[in-house]
């Protein structure tokens, strides 16, 4: 018993350790060019397979990866769904363009990404939306730009979700 608690949370380190790197991979720009607001929510991103009332499936992308188009403080914002995130995670550019002021912003947390630990800060977005789903004063924290070129829709979102899971190649969102 001992012997599979130990090994079910040595997979667990693991995965600690490749899902960071996977989202940081799959979020990069290409050729080294920013993202712009428009290029952030079009492109080969997971389409919605439904989105009935409060709830929404996002069909996973070649990688097998959750994209989706949410609006954040009324802005729409390309964000991959990281189960392994514990808040929204979001660059200072996109603080910028949800209304957040950044400069009055104390990056005084401290955040594990692929490329080490990195300032952080926290903050509460108004509205995170997406479909029918939409959530007020969510969780968030704003990372240097360098040190995250897309949105992380961590488990400050999906906790508050009255269900997620994986089926038939899809992400089901449920309020």
């Amino acid at each position: 018993m001992i012997t599979r608690l130990l090994v079910f949370a040595g997979g667990l380190a693991a995965l600690a350790l490749i899902v960071p790197e996977l989202a940081s991979t799959y979020l990069a720009p290409q050729n080294g060019a920013a993202p712009t607001p428009q290029a952030a929510s079009t492109g080969p991103a997971a389409t919605a397979k439904y989105a009935i009332g409060k709830a929404i499936a996002l069909e996973a992308d070649g990688a097998g990866h959750f994209f989706g188009t949410f609006r954040i403080n009324g802005r729409p914002e390309r964000g991959l769904v990281d189960t392994g995130a514990s808040t929204i995670a979001i660059n200072a550019s996109a603080a910028r363009r949800f209304g957040i002021s950044v400069a009055s912003l104390a990056f005084d947390a401290r955040a594990q990404t692929a490329n080490g630990i990195v300032e952080a800060a926290y903050v509460k977005l108004d509205r995170v939306e997406i479909g029918g789903i939409s959530l007020k004063d969510v969780d968030a924290m704003v990372l240097p730009d360098k040190a995250l070129s897309g949105t992380l829709v961590g488990m400050s979102f999906l906790n508050r979700l009255s269900s997620y899971r994986v089926e038939g190649g899809a992400l089901h969102l449920v309020r």
